[in-house]
C-alpha cells in the first residue's frame, strides 16, 4: 500500500486507520470469545445498532443523563445476546438460526424505537468517547486497545477464557470435567451483545448520530478479522491480539483501496476473497502433521 498509495505512510493515516478499524475491533473481540467456544454470532451488526439507537434515544428524545443512557444500551445489547445464549444452550436450537433470528429481530427492534431515522444531537459526553482525543491519540483507539488487553489477559489467563477454549474443542469432555457448559454458553453471549451494544455507542458517538441502520454487514467483517487474526472458524483456538491484528489487516486494505480510489463495490470482492483464504489456510494449517 505503501508503494500504490502516496499518502499511505504518514501519522495522520495510520491513526484514521486505527480509528475506524475501532468499531470493527471490538466485534471481532466479540467474535473471538463465540467462536472460540466453537458458536457462531451473526447478530453482532444488529446489536451494534440496536444499542446505539437505546442510548441515542434515552439521552436525547427522554432527556436521561448520559451515563444512565449508556448502561441503557449496553443492557439492551447483553439482553438480546443473553437471548441468543438461552436459546442456543438451553433450547439446543442452532447457532446459526437464533443469531439470523435476531439479527432481523434486533434491527427492526432499532428501527421501531428510532421510528425509522437516525437521531441527532448526542450529549457531548458521549460524542467525546468517539470524536475526542487523549494525547492526540483519538478516544476509540484508546479503548479499542484497552479492551484488547483486557480481554486477551481474560482468553488466556482466567478460567473463563480456558473453559471457554475448552468447551470449542470438545464439548462432550467439558461436561465430564464438570464445566456448566449451558451456563458459560449463555455468558458468552451475553458478553458478545455487551460488546456488539459498546461498539454501537461508540459509533453512534463518531457520527453524532444513533443510526438504526447501522453496523449492516459488520458481523461479518468481525468475523473475517478473527479468523484472520488465527482464531478457529469451528472453535478450540482463539486469540483477541491476533483478532485485533486481523481487524488492522482489514482495516489497512479498506485505506489504502480508498485512497488508490478503488470503487466501494470492488472492495468487497476484496474483502470477501480474504474471508475465503483466511479459513482455507486456517484448514491447511489444521491438517500439518504436529
Amino acid at each position: 500500500m505503501a508503494l500504490l498509495a502516496p499518502n499511505f505512510v504518514s501519522l495522520s493515516n495510520f491513526l484514521n486507520i486505527l480509528q475506524a478499524t475501532a468499531v470493527i475491533g471490538i466485534l471481532a473481540i466479540a467474535a473471538t470469545f463465540v467462536l472460540s467456544s466453537a458458536g457462531l454470532d451473526l447478530s453482532l451488526g444488529s446489536v451494534l445498532a440496536l444499542g446505539g439507537t437505546v442510548t441515542g434515544v434515552l439521552s436525547v428524545n427522554l432527556g436521561l443523563p448520559w451515563g444512565m443512557a449508556l448502561l441503557g444500551g449496553l443492557a439492551a445489547g447483553v439482553l438480546a445476546g443473553g437471548i441468543n445464549g438461552y436459546l442456543i444452550a438451553k433450547a439446543a436450537i442452532p447457532a446459526f438460526i437464533v443469531t439470523l433470528g435476531m439479527l432481523s429481530v434486533g434491527r427492526g427492534l432499532s428501527l421501531i424505537i428510532a421510528d425509522g431515522k437516525p437521531v441527532y444531537g448526542l450529549p457531548p459526553a458521549l460524542t467525546f468517547l468517539g470524536q475526542g482525543r487523549l494525547l492526540e491519540v483519538p478516544m476509540p483507539v484508546w479503548i479499542l486497545l484497552g479492551l484488547t488487553v483486557v480481554f486477551h489477559l481474560i482468553l488466556s489467563r482466567t478460567r473463563f477464557g480456558q473453559y471457554t477454549l475448552v468447551i470449542g474443542d470438545n464439548e462432550m469432555a467439558a461436561r465430564v470435567t464438570g464445566i456448566d457448559v449451558t451456563a458459560h454458553k449463555i455468558r458468552l453471549y451475553m458478553l458478545s451483545g455487551g460488546l456488539a451494544a459498546l461498539a454501537g455507542l461508540l459509533f453512534a458517538a463518531r457520527v453524532n448520530a444513533a443510526d438504526p441502520t447501522a453496523g449492516i454487514g459488520y458481523e461479518l467483517s468481525a468475523i473475517t478479522a478473527a479468523v484472520i487474526g488465527g482464531t478457529n472458524l469451528f472453535g478450540g483456538r482463539g486469540t483477541v491480539v491476533g483478532s485485533l491484528l486481523g481487524a488492522l489487516i482489514m482495516g489497512v486494505l479498506q485505506n489504502g483501496l480508498n485512497l488508490m480510489a478503488v470503487p466501494a463495490f470492488y472492495q468487497q470482492v476484496a474483502i470477501g476473497v480474504i474471508l475465503v483464504l483466511a479459513v482455507w489456510l486456517d484448514r491447511v494449517r489444521d491438517r500439518r502433521p504436529a
